[in-house]
């Protein structure tokens, strides 16, 4: 085994490399980018070295920079973690001419499954389903339109050596496919330096479900069950869960076997991952093979019992496998939610800064958190806004779904925006929870986007008596400061209004020998908690049931979040309550004759000048952030009157792009 290794990642899937490695006794060696230097991952590791300034392309994707980080510390193998040059076949060739292990499979695997172009040819040669598609590189946006013409809309137009959603586009018809052409080739060429791009028919309906592999060098190759990762946004996985609600055990087999042959054609070595899309009978064609491992890994540990970071640690040092496809059992069940620092509310635009308030829920049997991040991190807008990777275990789909909204409403994160209050919501959603779902799941469940998190009749009388012990706890502390002279408060068996939103409920407060309870429009409800003021996360039990609130103090009140959805909480006397009503409501600035940045990020292009006329649905502006390009729009019709903002400026959000007359 190997006693130093070289992670060539950053962010949480640095962090868990080390993990295993520490526990295996292997010492570990970061690196990092001037935007990274107080790094999680930086600070975990044994070792550190510096390779260079904060672009991917100037420090984490030079070959040269790792390998010579290699030689400086004397670590003999390189863990790759997933991007970066996790599936890049010159740099396994590098490697191994310096005499370094890389962890992860052969040259041979990488370069042919890398290609998605060639992979789904082989694909094919090896008796694998595939989806009917043109498999050439395309020319341009003309060639583009007239294929997919030939396959039938609607089209999938997908980069060959994309991955992570960057790269890919659905159309519907002809404008569509000349706009996605334009957009999946610049940003498979920003991301993946190769703007080869190809067309497959896109099926609708579909689920996005994947089978994990784990081959070694002496020719075994075993399957460790599925992932359902149907629950994605612009073709970036959000939710994940093992195994999948929706197969059998028949359909299982067959996806698995399927990609074991595959695995075997390319001699696969280390973890992998073989892709599938499954139509609503069950029919499954190959999509792609990811040589590395994937984001989603954790619930198939979860479920396997089987740490696949140290399996590839193993199969790396030239172990054979110790587990054969007989000892592979899939026990409970597991469910991964990405927490993203973005904003749900703004079209689920990036979002970077300081992480002010960083508090986890404690991890156990039943919650695992892997972050890469801590309280007064950085959230860089050079890098994917992934926060962390939230998994729950329980013995049924069910459990882990209550396991997981508990533990989202136990996650507390300010300073940057963050996607929770998204994540609840779709728990909490019936359709999800009985599990039909497919990769249009949030297209069709929010046509207009994310509007925030409802809460039920019963959510609301719960956050209403949190808030009341919340008060009385405060306005004890605050009767008791020394020199007060006079306390002109009501008893706190007396009425109170506690308005949450635009909705008054009439509460009372009493304490009592274990804890307190609170009368709300009527309904008793007894709060125990331990909750002291100035914690981040009200815990309680209420009337026997255990809630978690996220508790944030204003100056007039409270914001409260729970169950995915965020309130303003005030509490009144009656009197205050009447006066409030006569209050002035203070209006937001008209910006109707505005385009503003929606995100920090690099203006790419502006496409108009001042005295154009557009129209409504037109393309502005496209704005790069996070590695993906963004489309402006005209939301009506109108003249330009001036053009603040040009190519290449770095804007920050509500930056003033254009100005309309």
């Amino acid at each position: 085994m190997f006693s130093k290794i070289l992670i060539a990642n950053r962010g949480e899937i640095a962090c868990r490399v080390i993990k295993t490695a520490r526990r295996m006794g292997i010492k570990t060696v970061a690196v990092y980018s001037d935007a990274d230097a107080d790094a999680l991952h930086v600070l975990m590791a044994d070792e550190k070295v510096h390779i260079g300034p904060p672009p991917a392309a100037e420090s984490y994707l030079i070959a040269d920079r790792i390998i010579d980080a290699c030689k400086q510390t004397g670590a003999e193998a390189v863990h790759p973690g997933y991007g970066f040059l996790s599936e890049n076949a010159d740099f396994c060739n590098r490697l191994k001419a310096e005499g370094i292990a890389f962890i992860g499979p052969g040259v041979k695997a990488i370069g042919a499954m890398g290609d998605k172009i060639e992979s789904k040819k082989l694909a094919a040669e090896a008796g694998v389903n595939t989806v009917p598609g043109y498999m050439g590189v395309i020319k341009d946006a003309d060639e583009a339109v007239k294929i997919a013409g030939e396959i039938g809309y609607p089209v999938m137009i997908k980069a060959s050596a994309g991955g992570g959603g960057k790269g890919m586009r659905v159309a519907y018809n002809d404008e569509e496919a000349r706009e996605g052409f334009i957009s999946a080739t610049n940003e498979a060429k920003s991301s993946f330096a190769d703007d080869r791009v190809f067309v497959e028919k896109f099926i609708e309906e579909p689920r996005h479900i994947e089978i994990q592999v784990l081959g070694d060098s002496h020719g075994n190759v075993i399957y460790l069950g599925e992932r359902e990762c149907s629950i994605q946004r612009r073709h970036q996985k959000v939710i994940e869960e093992a195994p999948s609600p929706f197969l059998d055990e028949e359909t299982r087999k067959a996806m698995g076997e399927q990609a074991v042959a595959l695995s075997h054609t390319v001699d696969y070595q280390s973890a992998g991952t073989v892709e599938f899309i499954v139509d609503k009978d069950r029919n499954f064609y190959f999509l792609e093979m990811n040589t590395r491992l994937q984001v989603e890994h954790p619930v198939t540990e979860m479920i396997t019992g089987i740490d696949l970071v140290e399996q590839m640690l193993r199969v790396a040092a030239g172990e054979k496998l110790a587990i054969t496809q007989d000892d592979v059992k899939l026990t409970g069940w597991a469910m991964e939610s990405r927490i993203y620092a973005e904003d749900p509310l703004r079209g689920f635009l990036p979002s970077i800064g300081r992480v002010a308030y960083y508090v986890p829920p404690e991890e156990t049997d039943f919650v695992r958190v892997d972050t890469g991040i801590y309280e007064g991190a950085e959230i860089s807008m050079f890098y994917d806004p992934m926060i962390a990777k939230l998994v729950t275990y329980g013995a049924n789909r069910d459990d882990a779904i209550q396991h997981m909204r508990k533990a989202l409403d136990d996650y507390y994160i300010r300073g940057v925006g963050h996607n929770i209050a998204f994540l609840s919501d779709v728990m909490n959603a019936k359709r999800f929870q009985e599990g039909h779902l497919t990769t249009n799941y949030i297209a069709e469940e929010y046509p207009d986007g994310f509007e925030g998190g409802t809460l039920t009749d019963e959510a609301r009388l719960n956050m209403v008596a949190v808030a009341m012990v919340i008060h009385a706890m405060e306005f004890n502390r605050a009767r008791n400061i020394s020199g007060r002279i006079v306390d002109n408060s009501p008893a706190f068996g007396s009425h109170w209004v506690v308005a949450v939103g635009k909705r008054d409920h009439v509460a009372s407060f009493f304490a009592t020998e274990d804890g307190c309870m609170v009368s709300v429009d009527g309904e008793n409800l007894v709060v125990i908690s331990k909750w002291v003021p100035g914690q981040k996360v009200f815990a309680a039990d209420v009337n026997g049931h255990d809630i978690s609130v996220e508790v944030d103090y204003l100056d007039d009140g409270y914001r409260l979040t729970h169950d995915g959805a965020s309130e303003k909480v005030t509490i009144y006397t009656e009197r205050e309550a009447e006066l409030a009503t006569m209050m002035p409501e203070k209006l937001p600035p008209d910006t109707s004759r505005l385009l503003l940045c929606p995100m920090p990020g690099l203006v790419v292009s502006v496409n108009v000048e001042v005295g154009d006329e557009v129209k409504a649905g037109q393309i502005l502006a496209v704005v790069e952030a996070m590695k993906m390009e963004n489309n402006l729009r005209a939301e009506r019709d109108g003249v330009v009157l001036n053009v603040p903002a040009k190519a290449g400026a770095s804007l920050a959000v509500d930056d003033v792009i254009i100005e309309f007359e």
